[in-house]
């Protein structure tokens, strides 16, 4: 079928419902991969309100490899300003304890900075949404605002959607190649699609003040994007913990607070908002901006499958859960960092249809992972509340005898002391998770796994990122040098879009096997050789890091997963040739 054909036969090749992380990022992929998509949301701009905000190192990477890494910099505020996590009554109140937090803490910032080229952030969904959206337009997609979805029907060829233009009122169709639905919690996409989901919904409730402060002289000496706040009434709804977060350093910020989700919700008006703010700020004449107030629910839930037919979900539309740990937006980015290349490739026909089931295979457990963390970091404050006598909550007078028995020059006070900072560690695990964050393995019909031992995991696996080359993990960063003199990351010679075979000097045997797969598959497939003049080796770290010989190869994904290893090359050239077209060919479902 002709370019012509194809553009009377669809409206679109991709159609995107929801503006989101996941679909902003999705429709930027898209189109920055030369895929015509269009992408749809029922509101009238972007997010209003500053939901999601840690920003990843691997969504970092993510927006490295689009060519919007500066802006996202630009926009957020720097790892330094986010890292001592606060534990008090008030920020005004008694200290319990702080954490460092996101990677800034001496053990852990080394460690950080040596697994990635990118600095992790704090951005707000309110900053975030504009990048992406505004690229992807920049880039050739078409974005509609005040467009509903409906519904839709899929047949072997395509979708046809069923959309609402909420200005003028009409109902229209769009047809298009396939549908990402990524229309957040409540999506109309999944639920229609009938899509199995784990777990539960709703499992208490919890309520976000956005307002403006001036709270400088309470938090510019302990910098942080979270001071979380023992106050009576926090065990209600929430996790105990009433929370002031940061959205701008320091007269921006987004409180949550619990409530009863057995009971009917309340009426949030801006007084009792205001009331709210003061109590955990614990300064009764300071002067609020109130600027919004929502509700929403805690949720533990996860779809089994991300898919159906020509139908995706990306997004809290398959992962539904607290934002413990600042994994929403970072893993709903990645879903779509997952599934573009994949339908880029088959739309194109360098890929058959079969590729786009491995997006399923691959992300389904990350989604259920970062549920189940979330939803246990939420219960790992129960420990410090235990330390406190308040398990069950408490008023003020509970919680001041808790932190004075804490504080008592006694072998009790002692011992308290000493379960108060072992439960106070236990939160690394939400603030600290790098290796959540950065140790996905994929297992799917996309990566090829090599005979030999399973991969042994030499610390905690969720605290730790551990790089590795094995098929499925990420490709490990590490600092070359190029022509120029100038540094670059081993992430910066692959993605792009296509496919990269990586090799050394003594890996001629390669380049000349990637150009006849070129030209056989029709597939476009860069050739990158660790030592030539454009990417030396000159600190020694991808010998360190590489697990391969010189002359060995990595097939790397489009979304810089490793493919396929091989540890060196084959005894001919010829081959080499036979052996990465088969790779490929099964890779690609050709």
């Amino acid at each position: 079928m002709t370019t012509t054909d194809t553009q009377r036969t669809y409206d679109t090749d991709v159609l995107v419902v929801g503006s989101g992380p996941a679909g902003g990022s999705a429709a930027l992929l898209l189109a920055t991969y030369g895929i015509r998509t269009l992408l749809v949301t029922k509101y009238g701009w972007l997010a209003n309100t500053p939901r999601a905000h840690i920003t990843n190192q691997r969504t970092m990477e993510v927006l490295r490899d689009l060519g919007v890494e500066s802006e996202a910099l630009a926009a957020g505020s720097p790892s330094h300003l986010m890292g001592d996590t606060v534990l008090c009554t008030a920020l005004t109140g008694q200290e319990i304890g702080r954490i460092r937090s996101w990677g800034t803490g001496p053990a852990s910032a080394a460690e950080y900075a040596s697994k990635s080229p990118c600095q992790m952030i704090d951005l707000p969904q309110t900053y975030l949404e504009p990048i992406l959206a505004n690229n992807a337009a920049a880039r050739g997609a078409k974005v509609r605002f005040d467009t509903e979805f409906l519904s839709f029907t899929q047949d072997d060829s395509g979708v046809t959607a069923l959309l609402r233009d909420r200005v003028r009122g009409d109902e229209f169709t769009v047809r298009a190649r396939y549908l990402i639905g990524a229309d957040g919690g409540r999506s109309a996409v999944a639920e229609q699609l009938g899509l199995p989901f784990d777990g539960r919904m709703a499992k208490a409730g919890s309520m976000n003040i956005v307002f403006k402060a001036d709270l400088a002289r309470y938090c510019a000496h302990r910098p942080s994007v979270l001071y979380w706040v023992l106050q009576p009434g926090a065990e209600t709804g929430g996790i105990g913990m009433g929370l002031v977060r940061m959205v701008r350093p320091w007269n921006e910020w987004l409180l949550v607070w619990g409530y009863d989700i057995e009971q009917p919700p309340p009426e949030v008006d801006e007084e009792s908002a205001r009331q709210i703010v003061r109590d955990l700020v614990g300064d009764p004449g300071l002067p609020v901006e109130i600027t919004s107030t929502s509700l929403w629910t805690v949720n533990h839930s996860s779809a089994s499958a991300f898919s159906s037919g020509r139908v995706f979900c990306a997004g809290d539309a398959v992962h539904r859960h607290p934002p413990s740990n600042g994994l929403g937006s970072n893993t709903s980015i990645q879903d779509s960092y997952n599934l573009a290349w994949k339908l880029a490739m088959v739309i194109r026909g360098e890929a058959g249809p079969a590729l786009l089931d491995s997006y399923s295979a691959e992300r389904a457990p990350v989604g259920r992972q970062i549920v189940e963390r979330a939803n246990l970091s939420r219960d790992q404050f129960g420990p410090i509340f235990d330390v406190l006598g308040i398990g069950g909550g408490g008023d003020h007078e509970a919680i001041a005898e808790g932190l004075t028995a804490i504080g008592a020059p006694t072998p009790e006070g002692a011992k308290k002391r000493r379960l108060l900072e072992e439960a106070i560690q236990l939160k690394n695990y939400e603030f600290n998770a790098h290796g959540v964050e950065m140790n996905q393995r994929y297992v799917s019909s996309a990566v090829l796994p090599e005979d030999g031992p399973a991969e042994v995991w030499e610390q905690d696996r969720e605290l730790v990122a551990q790089p590795t080359t094995r098929p499925g993990a990420k490709l490990p960063h590490a600092w070359l040098v190029d022509a120029q003199g100038g540094r670059l990351s081993t992430l910066d010679v692959v993605g792009g879009g296509i496919f990269t075979v990586l090799t050394g000097l003594s890996g001629g045997v390669w380049e000349s096997a990637a150009a006849a797969c070129r030209a056989d598959l029709g597939v476009p497939l860069r050739v990158v050789r660790i030592g030539d003049d454009n990417s030396r080796d000159a600190y020694g770290e991808w010998s360190r890091v590489g697990e391969i010989a010189e002359d060995g190869v990595l097939l790397v994904r489009p979304d810089g997963h490793v493919a396929w290893r091989r540890a060196t090359a084959p005894v001919s050239a010829q081959s080499a040739q036979d052996e990465l077209l088969g790779v490929l060919r099964r890779v690609l479902s050709r």
